[in-house]
C-alpha cells in the first residue's frame, strides 16, 4: 500500500516516463506534439491519457452544452466508426450519454486495458507502451479527420 505522498511520487515518475518515451515521437502530419495535452482543435473535444487501479485507457470525450453540436459530432464519428477502429487494430467502446459529477452529459470512445495496474510498477512499461501505441494509432486517424470534425463544431 503506497501512501498519498508516494502514490504522487509514482504519478509524476510515470508521466515524466511516458513524456520522455514519446518526446522523439511525431505526428502523423509531421508536427511536434505534447502528447499528454493532445490538442483537439475543437471546442469541447478532449483527448486523453490515463492509468489507475482500474487499468489504461485512452478517451475521446465529446462534451459541451450544445446538444445538438455534440449529437452531429457523434454521428460522424459513428459514421467513421468502421476506419477509425480499423486504424485503432481494435474496437473502442462507444459511450453516448454518459456523465459524471463534473460533466452531466458528453459522449465517450474509450480503448482501455483493464489488465493492467497502475500501482504495480512492473506494469508500467506495458502501458506506457499500450498508451503510446493507442495515442500514435489515434493521431494517424484523427488528422485525416479532424478537419470534418472542426467544420462541424463550427
Amino acid at each position: 500500500m503506497y501512501s498519498k505522498d508516494e502514490k504522487k511520487q509514482l504519478r509524476i515518475d510515470f508521466w515524466n516516463q511516458f513524456k520522455v518515451r514519446m518526446q522523439k515521437t511525431r505526428s502523423s502530419n509531421g508536427r511536434r506534439m505534447n502528447w499528454l495535452a493532445y490538442p483537439s482543435e475543437v471546442k469541447n473535444i478532449y483527448i486523453r491519457v490515463d492509468a489507475d487501479e482500474k487499468g489504461a485507457r485512452l478517451t475521446f470525450d465529446i462534451q459541451g452544452k450544445d446538444e445538438g453540436v455534440r449529437q452531429i459530432l457523434w454521428e460522424q464519428l459513428y459514421e467513421l466508426k468502421i476506419v477509425l477502429e480499423e486504424e485503432m487494430g481494435t474496437d473502442g467502446i462507444w459511450i453516448e450519454n454518459a456523465s459524471t459529477p463534473v460533466v452531466p452529459s458528453f459522449n465517450r470512445i474509450v480503448w482501455e486495458r483493464s489488465d493492467l495496474h497502475f500501482y504495480n510498477p512492473e506494469d508500467h512499461p506495458e502501458i506506457i507502451n499500450y498508451l503510446a501505441d493507442r495515442l500514435i494509432h489515434f493521431d494517424a486517424f484523427y488528422q485525416d479527420f479532424k478537419d470534418i470534425l472542426i467544420n462541424l463544431a463550427m
